[in-house]
């Protein structure tokens, strides 16, 4: 099955996991300990039930919407996530391509292969960029400014991530930075002919926007080290002050999911809070994205943007999301499966895929303008 005969995530889901070696599709489709909050993500949104209207005027649709003042097509961004072009080579690049096709945003990690500087290369409007605050200030005082000088429109910062959560799966899988090819990873490789020919062809295949960069590190042996007592444990709200000032644009908090942080994000000066849990590989027993959004938009959704990461598996899961009060939403694990499946071509399945699920549930519920949507839209009583 080609990647355009995709008809669900699921399709592109099944597809990736032929094509990308074990250990790198694994770390993209694993959570921490039990996986418990993983799946808690994707099932608490079949919990959601939608009001089914009938006999309305259907015609003249719009997924149009903004996100943090930005124009996009439909309310949905492609999250940051980390190790992307491992997915497929140039991941990132490709990525980012499909998105600005799309006209949805495109955010790309501290933790990418492709560095910020190869994703401005491919794309000509700007892209938004995730930070991770290590203990080197230095080096992310210069990753802020490699940002602004690339154009980024919004920087997102990740407040969950101060202590790696535990992930089985890459553990043993032998997952390393960088990898370690032993007998077993060969052979993954080996019979994923496709993912090998891609990545022979690039030569991006460390941390670009670490490598050459961090001090001290200047080749993938160092780079292991580096990358394993870097995340700053002493991260604190105080720290959002200069980080706010040295970047001096847009600012997004990804990491809420309690109302008082939420407040507390409030109090910061930050343009947008996205409610999540980092995908169900932080602290597993937390609760869902979806279960606490209503709570959080209920404190802070009237001052200022609230988003939503994690779980989101097709464009109903996006329409639920809005209807919650949501302005915008998030999919990583959905383009990675796409990539996975098809590199370019396969990310923009999976925007369509997502458009054309959003589009229809929207018109089956009765209305016409995803803006139009609220708590109106669900069976709260069910």
């Amino acid at each position: 099955m080609s990647v355009d005969q995709a008809l669900t995530i699921a399709d592109l889901k099944d597809r990736a996991r032929r094509r990308v070696p074990k250990m790198f599709f694994d770390y993209a489709d694993s959570g921490a300990w039990t996986e418990g909050t993983y799946r808690a993500n994707e099932d608490d949104f079949h919990k959601v039930k939608l009001r089914q209207r009938v006999l309305v005027d259907m015609t003249n649709r719009s997924l149009a919407s903004e996100m943090i003042g930005e124009a996009v097509s439909m309310p949905v961004a492609l999250a940051p996530t980390g190790l992307t072009g491992m997915q497929h080579a140039d991941g990132e690049m490709l990525a980012a391509q499909a998105a600005e096709e799309a006209g949805v945003p495109f955010t790309l990690s501290t933790m990418s292969i492709c560095s910020i500087e190869d994703v401005r290369s491919v794309t000509s409007k700007p892209f938004w960029f995730q930070l991770y605050v290590m203990q080197d200030k230095d080096f992310v005082h210069n990753l802020i400014d490699r940002a602004k000088a690339a154009g980024c429109s919004a920087l997102v910062l990740t407040l969950d991530l101060q202590i790696l959560g535990q992930r089985h799966k890459d553990l043993r899988n032998g997952l390393s930075a960088p990898p370690r090819f032993t007998p077993k990873h060969v052979w993954q490789m080996a019979t994923r002919p496709f993912w090998c020919l891609d990545m022979l062809g690039t030569k991006r295949r460390t941390f670009g926007n670490i490598v050459g960069h961090a001090k001290g590190v200047t080749d993938l042996s160092s780079l292991s080290s580096w990358t394993s007592e870097q995340f700053d444990p002493q991260l604190s709200w105080k720290d959002i002050a200069w980080i706010r000032d040295r970047w001096g644009g847009k600012l997004i908090l990804k990491g809420i999911l309690d109302e008082e942080d939420a407040r507390m994000s409030l109090d910061s000066g930050a343009d947008a809070i996205i409610v999540s849990n980092h995908g169900g590989r932080q602290l597993d027993g937390a609760a869902s994205s979806i279960s606490m959004l209503p709570r959080i938009v209920d404190a802070v959704g009237d001052r200022m943007e609230v988003h939503l990461d994690g779980g989101i598996r097709s464009g109903q899961d996006v329409l639920k999301a809005l209807c919650h009060g949501a302005k915008g939403t998030y999919i990583g694990r959905p383009f990675l499966y796409g990539l996975g499946a098809g590199g370019k071509a396969g990310v923009r399945r999976a925007l369509e895929i997502i458009r054309k699920e959003l589009d229809v549930t929207l018109a089956l519920c009765g209305e016409r303008d995803v803006k139009n949507l609220s708590r109106k839209n669900l069976h709260t009583d069910l």
